[in-house]
């Protein structure tokens, strides 16, 4: 079985980034208002970012990992542009 980490892009532009093993499903959950959390006032969402891991463990590690970081580094992992993402800082600065 899979387990994904995956980043939203909310219709207000802030960015969601969850971990899930059925991600058609959660994505499906997020735009129909089950989830009552962030992104339920923020519909509907658009996926724009995924990656299959083994472990559910790997998984909400990586998810633990994108929410720190900031927004220009969540949208240079999006758009795959690994260059960028290495130059900006680890964390969201203070």
């Amino acid at each position: 079985m899979a387990f994904y980490v995956y980043m939203v892009l909310c219709s207000d532009e802030s960015i969601y980034a969850g971990q899930a093993d059925n991600l058609e499903a959660r994505l499906a959950a997020h735009n129909d208002g089950r989830f009552r959390g962030f992104t339920f006032t923020r519909r509907p969402v658009r996926l724009i970012f995924q990656a299959s891991l083994p472990t559910r463990q790997e998984a909400i590690e990586a998810e633990r990992q994108i929410k720190g970081w900031s927004r220009a580094k969540k949208l240079a992992l999006s758009a795959g542009d690994w260059e960028l993402l290495e130059r900006l800082p680890l964390r969201r600065q203070p």
